[in-house]
């Protein structure tokens, strides 16, 4: 892919990951070819401040796990109703870093990697 639209897919799609992520990105974008442009636009990434709200209004219930793909955690937090409160706080600072490494793992998949 030409270097053009590899900076057009990271300027776009920057905030769904890892700062630390998008060099990676970057030069497995530059080594694939343009048949994969169409899959790539197809990936739906999870916006992580939007999760962090989730987290913050619905976490107790699990939901944001649910969203995220996470489905034993989410089971458990709706269970135990956030672990009494405790699961629920600590993925208020862990839920934007889970949610940019599935973005992460999902472009993987896509790049076959």
């Amino acid at each position: 892919m030409d270097n053009q639209k590899v900076d057009l897919f990271i300027l776009t799609n920057q905030k769904y990951f890892e700062p630390t992520q998008l060099q990676i990105i970057r030069e497995r974008l530059q080594a694939v070819d343009d048949t994969k442009l169409l899959a790539l636009s197809s990936i739906e990434y999870k916006d992580p401040s939007m999760m962090l709200l989730v987290s913050i209004f619905a976490g107790t219930l699990g939901v944001d796990r649910f969203m995220v793909g996470d489905v034993g955690i989410g089971v458990a937090k709706l269970l135990t109703g956030g672990g009494c409160g405790i699961f629920a706080l600590i993925d208020w600072f862990q839920i934007q870093g889970v949610t940019r490494r599935k973005n992460f793992e999902a472009l993987m998949q896509v790049l076959n990697y």
